[in-house]
């Protein structure tokens, strides 16, 4: 009797078994890994007596919370054994929909076991080491969901970064003639206007996405340095870079809560924004039915467009709400963090957002997990001097690219582009 033929879906559930299995033993192997580090690297070099202190309370901060004081080698060993069991769970059962929870619940306990291992002996101020890290992943976001918006409707941005710049140096000069919100709106519609520069060249000219940023980023990067050192940096014209800051605002009750309130509710308006805009994106993208039609031109602008969407005009309002958000980071710079515009201060920070997108696989709330990640290592790597540890601050900065890298070889998971993204669209004519 003849075998019957296998369909392609019969190949594609194939595929998709086998691809579980393999990332079931993986991750296993590599809970497995991380335990064994914790152990063999952090542990048994330790004092037995050797204890780790941990400072609750952001320094400047009102609020009062006694140190956390703990012996570093029983709270690690106790930590590796947790992974090592996490790790053979995974290899014999597998935790299924779980695994990535498990992943980053993992992923915390090794990182909590470098601290504590780096800090043995001393005192680490962990709770202003978090606090940093929420105002370092302010811009990322930010960023990263300016990406979202571009390419979640089919336009690939890397002129985040050029974006930026400019509404940095727009928002420094009007808020330092004019005041910080009329600063900010400047910021924000210079930002709209370079995207839609961008957005003109790739949907109507059909220009190569890459070359249009790549184009808009040389720019950026000439004509703010130039006009900073031929006017603002000059002593007659040192008026117009001083735009001021935005205050730091401290949220009634919330920023009294021992420990998490100085580190989430006491900051100014960008954080707040952050933590705002984040879930509102994502309501609109996925709960909406504004978000499905916006979606389907980045998927299949055919289909949508036989749907009776207007795909380019769809396309173009992607690019200028990004345009909007990543002049809304820039403004972040210089009135919310510096308060004076400096030549090339984002410092590749527009790019570093387009990895945190790529990280958090396109969704808002991904993004800002990979943003805090990124603005964790950021801190952790300013603090590495003090931490006196044999491991180069360089190696702890590059740490969420390696991590970057790992996500988009499908590793730990798959990121999942639009998949009509950087495709120019044509409407067929009947």
């Amino acid at each position: 009797m003849a075998e019957p033929k296998k369909t392609p879906m019969d190949a594609k559930t194939t595929t998709h078994k086998h691809q579980s299995k393999s990332r079931k033993t993986t991750m296993g192997i590599l809970f497995l890994l991380i335990a064994a580090v914790i152990w063999f690297v952090f542990v048994r070099p330790l004092d037995a007596g050797a204890l780790t202190t941990y400072t609750m309370v952001p320094g400047g901060s009102t609020v009062s919370m006694a140190d956390w004081v703990f012996p570093t080698a029983k709270v690690l060993s106790a930590l590796a054994i947790i992974c090592a069991v996490a790790g053979a769970y995974q290899l014999i059962r597998g935790f299924q929909n779980l695994t990535n929870a498990i992943l980053g619940l993992v992923a915390v306990l090794f990182i909590f076991s470098f601290l504590s291992w780096a800090s043995s002996g001393g005192t680490l101020n962990l709770a202003g080491l978090l606090r940093v890290t929420v105002i370092r992943a302010v811009p990322l976001t930010l960023g990263a969901m300016a990406g979202i918006l571009c390419e979640r409707s089919g336009t690939v941005n890397i002129a985040i970064e050029g974006m930026m710049l400019i509404a940095a140096f727009v928002s420094t000069v009007i808020a330092s003639m004019t005041n910080l919100w009329i600063g900010m709106l400047s910021g924000i519609l210079a930002g709209a206007l370079v995207a839609f520069i961008h957005g003109t060249l790739t949907i109507k000219y059909k220009v190569d996405h890459t070359i249009s940023g790549t184009v808009i980023n040389i720019f950026a990067t000439g004509i703010t340095s130039f006009l900073s050192s031929k006017f603002i940096q000059k002593t007659e014209f040192q008026y117009l870079n001083e735009p001021g800051m935005f205050p730091q605002v401290d949220i009634p009750v919330l920023s009294k809560i021992p420990f998490i309130g100085p580190i989430l509710f006491s900051h100014n308006l960008y954080v707040y924004a952050m933590f705002i805009l984040v879930p509102l994106l994502t309501v609109a993208l996925f709960s909406t039915r504004w978000g499905l039609r916006f979606r389907s031109v980045g998927e299949h602008p055919k289909a949508a467009d036989t749907l009776g969407i207007q795909v380019n005009r769809t396309r173009y309002m992607g690019v200028i709400l990004g345009g909007m958000m990543a002049g809304f980071a820039g403004t972040y710079f210089t009135l919310g963090s510096s308060g004076r515009f400096d030549e090339l201060m984002t410092a590749g920070r527009g790019f570093i957002s387009l990895a945190a997108m790529i990280f958090g696989n396109y969704y808002p709330f991904g993004a800002m997990g990979a943003g805090l990640l990124f603005g964790f290592f950021d801190s952790l790597a300013a603090k590495a001097s003090i931490l006196k540890v044999p491991v180069p601050s360089d190696f702890l900065g590059m740490l969420p690219y390696i991590a970057t890298i790992v996500v988009l070889a499908g590793v730990v998971g798959k990121s999942n582009a639009p998949a009509a993204e950087g495709k120019a669209y044509e409407k067929e004519s009947l």
